[in-house]
């Protein structure tokens, strides 16, 4: 009885991914509530069953599958460093290979990005924040929650390949050829802007983790 809220709200979470972006649901949603009125709920309710299913790990029956050290917060802090710059570096900028091909047309092969290094760098950060999460936490309710956020954003990347493939045709082949792969220093250090957004997520990430979640990821 103690693990009945926990799987309740991740199979209520995982339905929420799965039924409303399937035909012919999400068309009918669109109909109702319009393209920008989807996505605005969906996130929504996306962010709330988040946090029912990370509160109801919390209070799962504590079974530790590997104890604590404190260096594991040491490698969540890093790992979380390049979380937040993949993020800063991939949010708004046109990618062909995403899901939906956001702003596609404006996608530059001469100028890629990080879309150079990585074809679903949101997706890569989800895989990153889950499993560092997993190590340092190290508890049954948790390993599983974060690990199935990890198995999703790897498995993700490639039925999204396969997707944009039947959609795309030949051209999905042809641009990955003429991707010109810039160095690591021209992704991050052209782009100032977002190293210092990337910089400004990582301290508010880091302050506001012990008012959501009661655990300070630096002490």
């Amino acid at each position: 009885m103690a693990w009945t809220e926990f799987i309740a709200a991740l199979g209520v979470f995982l339905l929420s991914h799965a039924v409303p972006v399937r035909a012919p649901v999400k068309p009918w949603l669109v109909g109702l509530v319009g393209q920008r009125g989807f996505s605005i709920a969906y996130s929504l309710l996306s962010l709330a069953l988040l946090a029912w299913l990370i509160t109801a790990a919390g209070r799962a029956p504590f079974v530790m599958l590997w104890a604590w050290e404190p260096w594991h917060n040491h490698l969540v802090l890093a790992v979380m460093a390049v979380v937040c710059l993949i993020l800063v570096l991939a949010i708004g900028r046109p990618n062909p290979f995403s899901f939906g091909g956001a702003n596609a047309a404006a996608f530059d092969p001469a100028r890629p990005g990080i879309v150079g290094w990585m074809r679903h760098p949101l997706l890569a950060a989800l895989a990153l924040w889950a499993g560092a999460h997993a190590f340092a936490n190290g508890t049954l309710a948790h390993v599983v929650m974060f690990g199935i956020f990890a198995a999703f954003a790897l498995l993700g990347g490639r039925l999204i390949d396969r997707r944009r493939q039947r959609e795309m045709g030949p051209e999905w082949q042809r641009l990955h050829r003429v991707i010109v792969r810039p160095g690591p220093g021209a992704v991050m250090f052209g782009q100032p802007l977002r190293l210092v957004a990337g910089g400004a997520l990582y301290l508010v990430l880091i302050l506001i983790h012990p008012l959501l979640f009661g655990v300070s990821p630096i002490l």
